[in-house]
């Protein structure tokens, strides 16, 4: 539970910050929406987009291998819009600035979510530690180590390449949430 909950919180503020950016990089009014609008986008993202994405990617992968990053690309492009798309129905986010301004309110923001996804990707271990630590402190200071802060167990020659392999359509952020699952 308490991974969910740290998952959840620091993905939150980071969508948070993110919607921000967008609202001032953008046509979209956000402002004091994007609180609520943050709320919505977090469970979008860690519910719906991983289902999203793969159900993308396997009618992706009946089209075959030819331009497989070009696919990638459109996919999470896609992926993003709805999130997008999803937020902005379901929150007091608004889209302004006539047809250009619906156009450009539309397409940039989810150019800045994936960039927004790819800055998270790249330091959300360390963010969720110590948004763990932070939990713990404030849950009365008991020192629970996470999986990023324990020391790491070194890994079978063939284990990892044969997880890779085993191609089962799930991302690598499914694959991590199912196997907390499966110690918790």
């Amino acid at each position: 539970m308490k991974k969910w909950v740290v998952r959840f919180v620091s993905l939150l503020v980071f969508n948070v910050v993110v919607l921000l950016v967008v609202g001032w990089l953008t046509p979209a009014r956000v402002g004091w929406a994007a609180l609520w609008a943050g709320i919505v986008m977090t469970a979008l993202v860690i519910w719906i987009k991983p289902l999203v994405e793969t159900w993308f990617r396997s009618m992706a992968a009946k089209r075959g291998r030819a331009g497989e990053k070009l696919v990638e690309l459109l996919i999470a492009f896609a992926v993003a819009l709805l999130v997008w798309i999803g937020t902005v129905l379901l929150s007091g986010v608004s889209i302004g600035g006539g047809f250009f301004g619906a156009f450009w309110g539309y397409v940039l923001p989810p150019v800045l979510l994936l960039i927004g996804w790819a800055i998270y990707d790249a330091i959300d271990d360390r963010v969720e530690s110590h948004a763990g630590a932070l939990y713990d402190k404030a849950t009365g200071g008991r020192t629970m180590t996470t999986d990023a802060a324990a020391p790491a167990v070194p890994p079978t020659p063939g284990a990892a390449a044969g997880r890779r392999e085993l191609d089962d359509g799930l991302t690598d952020e499914q694959r991590r949430m199912l196997d907390e699952l499966g110690k918790g």
